[in-house]
């Protein structure tokens, strides 16, 4: 298959039949997706005055997101995408209401911790939903290996307008503003998408019953440490560049900031998809993990606002680049009937590298500094870097022939 996309075959793939609803209502859902967990965390922050305590509170959530990820991908997979979306709005709701209720009653950690996780745990998946249909309506090719790009470059997008949303609701009168209109977004848009014609009509897949699932499969592994490494290295930034902001006397900014390297990624991603470097699948992911740690390095360097902002745009040319690759290295490493849990297992390990990475970078910052922080992140992103080249020739292999049981379980 084709490991590059031309600007024609974004045009295919987004007038593709069918599909017009579908995209529309994901961008709804999605656009609070980097917004309700970062809103969560400021709000929290705003009303205990610690960034260690939001960072715990923001990781629990990522947590959940992560564990959720991977039980709705499943369950998409078997029963379809629109029964198991509609269950996850229906708790989502319940438990956003409690999480914002547990904040304004003043509830220790030991409240607002585990709430925090149902919140992530029922976050309607529609990102592993969305980037599975292109397999259903769309041949394999470059069409939707174009789909799939739209799929990270528009997640950027949101990356871009989430956290600076967030930034700027923080300041509201009331914190929790944020969290309401992310949530509300984000429900909103799972719930049309779950209803459109094109998705209810999406049948699950011929599939293995191994209890691994999509992780069967050792590339998929290696894949999903890509993404655990990507998470843990973004999210030592997004704790440390909100508390610089802070430090520098501009709490607002910090969203902002964030929303600079999105801006960078998203021109870079376009161009990177039409000619990807390295070619080889295998040989990019631990590549662009690595070339992303080094360039965190920058972060370190500044000491202005300004500067900050700067490196961050550096620094966020590589983020596209490795949500794209690691959405299309499912094609090459997914088992059959697995392409949401796959995705799902994905989400799940950049969420769980995200939780690492804020938990452990609010420690840092609140006993070290920022620039500590940033170091930090670059070297956890290499050392995960040089373990997704070891394991390498996983993904160069594919997926590995099912077993003779696997196989009858397959045609039934």
């Amino acid at each position: 298959m084709s490991q590059s996309a031309r600007l024609s075959d974004y045009r295919t793939a987004l007038t593709t039949p069918g599909m017009r609803g579908p995209v529309v209502a994901s961008l709804l859902a999605r656009l609070p997706i980097a917004m309700v967990g970062l809103s969560l965390l400021l709000y929290v922050q705003r009303e205990t005055g610690s960034f260690a305590a939001a960072g715990l509170v923001s990781a629990s959530s990522l947590v959940g997101v992560a564990v959720g990820s991977i039980v709705q991908g499943r369950l998409m997979d078997r029963l379809g995408p629109t029964r198991p979306l509609l269950g996850a709005v229906s708790l989502f709701a319940v438990f956003v209401t409690l999480a914002i209720s547990a904040v304004e009653a003043g509830a220790t950690l030991g409240v607002l911790v585990p709430v925090a996780f149902l919140v992530g745990l029922t976050e309607p998946m529609v990102g592993s939903a969305s980037r599975a249909l292109w397999s259903h309506v769309l041949p394999a090719g470059s069409a939707r290996l174009a789909g799939y790009a739209y799929e990270a470059i528009s997640m950027e997008v949101f990356f871009i307008l989430g956290p600076g949303l967030a930034g700027l609701l923080v300041a509201a009168p009331w914190a929790g503003t944020g969290v309401v209109i992310g949530a509300v977004s984000m429900a909103v848009g799972a719930v049309w998408f779950a209803l459109n014609p094109t998705v209810r009509g999406v049948r699950p897949a011929a599939m293995s019953r191994n209890l691994l699932g999509a992780l069967a499969s050792p590339g998929m592994r290696t894949v999903a440490l890509a993404a655990l490494g990507f998470g843990v290295t973004i999210g030592f930034i997004e704790v440390a560049v909100p508390a610089a902001a802070e430090r520098a006397g501009h709490v607002g900014m910090g969203g902002l900031l964030l929303s600079l390297w999105s801006v960078s990624s998203v021109l870079f991603g376009v161009l990177y998809s039409m000619k990807p470097f390295p070619r080889a699948m295998h040989l990019r992911l631990p590549v662009l993990l690595g070339g992303f740690a080094v360039l965190s390095l920058l972060l370190a360097v500044p000491s202005t606002l300004i500067g900050l902002g700067a490196a961050l745009l550096v620094v966020g040319t590589l983020i596209t680049p490795q949500a794209t690759t690691h959405s299309a290295a499912i094609e090459q490493v997914a088992p059959a009937g697995t392409a949401t849990e796959a995705f799902g297992w994905v989400v799940t390990a950049v969420t769980v590298g995200l939780a690492i990475g804020q938990s452990a970078s609010g420690q840092l910052v609140e006993s070290y500094g920022t620039g500590v922080a940033f170091v930090a992140a670059a070297a956890s992103g290499l050392v995960i870097a040089v373990l997704v080249w070891i394991f390498r020739r996983t993904v160069a292999a594919g997926v590995p022939p099912l077993r003779q049981d696997e196989l009858a379980l397959v045609s039934r």
